[in-house]
């Protein structure tokens, strides 16, 4: 047995434990599933004992299920805020702080933290908890765009877990994508337009998520939650404290359905008109309980045309940034192979893929990389998320998504 030390602070009162605690000698304290009622039953049952332990092989479960749940709770008569920093101690250790950045984020986590910080909008938390994951979501999608597209990509396809978080995560980033590498705009709108991008539904939070797994059409009292959430979000974000106006401005329009050139508009409505769109790419990639999700390109696409058909510049902005066939993106080649996209190419039909199913329809094994610029490696269709049958290490295919100096400049 190989045990390593946990925090006693990563511990969820109130919940069965996802696997056995023990102490330094193996001893057996608790076993999986037991309930902990409160933090003094905790306390007695770990008696003078200074650490804590688990085995290696169930630390998985421990900690999808301290990140699952940390946001969820309310801890001791405490706010959700008023926990959201404890430390994790991804095993004993500190939890960082996720503007510090690293190679390989956790999106798990990052998909957490929206989702609490979403759905915690009391106390004076809100803003410096929102401005961390902000902050570590630029740097990620600064450093490895495809890599950040692919993992948030890849989530919204294929789960509905944390929706209302894990959209507002893919619009933010398809948004800094297209603002910054195509749009050109200044670093100080990027920031508002994420944050706008991140708080847009947050006046329908809850309703947001359970919409995902209603098969029932949404109630006339949904509908109407639907279309008031926006003035309610800028109500919201107000009276947490956000005085920026470009950002509120944003929030406010992000629904509107209103045609036409970027240069035309206020600078708020400018933000507003690039999250609209990306809003609705992000939209149609998610399953449903009452549909399939849609191939990433199918969705680029149905945002490319404004409401008078023509080509919409903001949507055009976010195919040229993400691609047609995006990180993520499952497709199939000339050689009948299927494959996954995992970086953008040199233009927005020839991205670099790994294929993950040979032309006899047998998974691969190891990725392989083709660039379909190559004639003989030529993209013919989208594959749909759920015709892929087959498990992928994603960790895998994430590292073939970082840069390299062959990569060309965005």
């Amino acid at each position: 047995m190989n045990l390593i030390p946990i925090n006693i602070d990563s511990i969820v009162v109130g919940q069965p434990l996802p696997c056995a605690l023990r102490d330094e000698g193996g001893t057996l304290l608790a076993n999986k599933g037991f309930l902990v009622n409160n933090r003094l039953e905790l306390q007695v049952m770990l008696g003078k004992r200074e650490h804590i332990y688990i085995d290696f092989d169930q630390s998985d479960n421990f900690r999808r299920a301290y990140v699952n749940r940390l946001n969820n709770l309310v801890m001791e008569d405490r706010a959700i805020g008023q926990i959201a920093d404890v430390q994790m101690a991804s095993y004993g250790l500190k939890k960082p702080n996720p503007a510090d950045f690293v190679d390989d984020a956790d999106w798990l986590d990052l998909q957490t933290q929206a989702h609490g910080i979403l759905r915690d909008t009391q106390g004076d938390s809100f803003l410096p908890r929102l401005e961390r994951l902000q902050t570590a979501l630029d740097k990620y999608t600064q450093r490895n765009p495809d890599g950040t597209l692919f993992a948030l990509i890849n989530i919204a396809g294929s789960e509905t877990r944390h929706y209302s978080a894990t959209h507002a995560l893919l619009v933010a980033v398809v948004c800094m994508v297209a603002a910054r590498e195509v749009l050109k705009w200044p670093e100080d709108e990027i920031k508002s337009l994420c944050s706008a991008a991140l708080t847009m539904n947050i006046g329908m939070t809850d309703l947001h998520d359970r919409l995902t797994v209603q098969i029932e059409p949404p109630t006339p009292e949904q509908i109407k939650r639907i279309e008031t959430h926006a003035p309610r979000s800028v109500d919201m974000l107000q009276q947490m404290g956000v005085a920026d106006r470009l950002w509120l401005e944003a929030v406010l329009n992000h629904r509107a359905q209103v045609p036409g050139p970027l240069a035309k508009r206020t600078p708020g409505k400018r933000l507003a008109r690039l999250i609209q769109r990306a809003d609705m790419f992000a939209a149609r990639l998610s399953p449903r309980a009452s549909r399939a999700p849609g191939t990433p390109a199918s969705a680029m696409q149905s945002c490319y045309f404004d409401e008078h058909r023509e080509i919409d510049e903001a949507g055009a902005a976010l195919i040229k940034a993400v691609g047609i066939y995006s990180p993520g993106t499952y497709v199939r080649l000339t050689t009948n192979e299927v494959a996954i996209v995992v970086k953008r190419g040199l233009n927005t039909t020839m991205p670099r893929v790994a294929v993950l199913i040979n032309r006899q329809g047998m998974p691969t094994g190891e990725p392989i990389l083709r660039e379909t610029s190559q004639a003989e490696f030529r993209i013919v269709a989208s594959v749909p998320h759920r015709e892929v049958k087959i498990n992928h290490n994603l960790d895998r295919l994430l590292a073939l998504t970082k840069p390299s100096a062959l990569d060309r400049p965005w």
